[in-house]
């Protein structure tokens, strides 16, 4: 697989990702994650636009219907850290290495900007969720460590209700 950034043209395929990656939810038990409608395409290019929406393809990357992103991350600045928004990877690219190789050039992006760290939230009790980003060198932020931003998407999370299932902050130093 190689990174680089998204290119307009596949958006759509990322919210394609982001449904597929979203279906083993249902098995869970979380039937309303497994059904949440993807990023809208002007968030994604939003993201885009700002260098920080990458992808993962399939080392030919001919950019064409054979070769569509394998996985996606979105990522923002927030209070010094890089924060990754999302992190999705299709299926028939799981357990492949996808999402560790994108969280890797996610946190080379946010040295090169001078950024202290990685941040993100996620639920703990899904096992590609926090025990993932665990043994990746995340760890979960006590709630008096939260910075003003990640404050403010905890609560903006809360208000999608996403806070029916436990869900922390995690940061992994840079």
């Amino acid at each position: 697989m190689r990174i680089r950034l998204a290119t307009r043209a596949e958006l759509p395929a990322l919210q394609d990702i982001e449904r597929a990656a979203g279906a083993p939810f249902r098995d869970l038990g979380m039937p309303e994650i497994a059904d949440d409608e993807p990023p809208a395409l002007d968030e994604l290019e939003r993201y885009r636009r700002a260098g920080r929406c990458w992808v993962a393809v399939d080392e030919r990357d001919e950019r064409d219907e054979r070769d569509l992103p394998a996985a996606y991350l979105l990522a923002e600045p927030v209070d010094g850290a890089l924060h990754i928004e999302q992190v999705s990877v299709h299926p028939r690219a799981a357990r492949r290495g996808v999402g560790r190789a994108l969280l890797a050039h996610a946190a080379d992006r946010a040295r090169e900007e001078g950024l202290a760290a990685l941040t993100l939230t996620t639920f703990t009790d899904v096992p590609w969720n926090a025990p993932y980003y665990a043994r990746l060198g995340f760890r979960t932020l006590p709630e008096a460590d939260l910075t003003p931003g990640l404050r403010a998407i905890r609560r903006a999370e809360a208000g999608h209700g996403l806070d029916r299932w436990p869900r922390v902050c995690m940061r992994k130093p840079l």
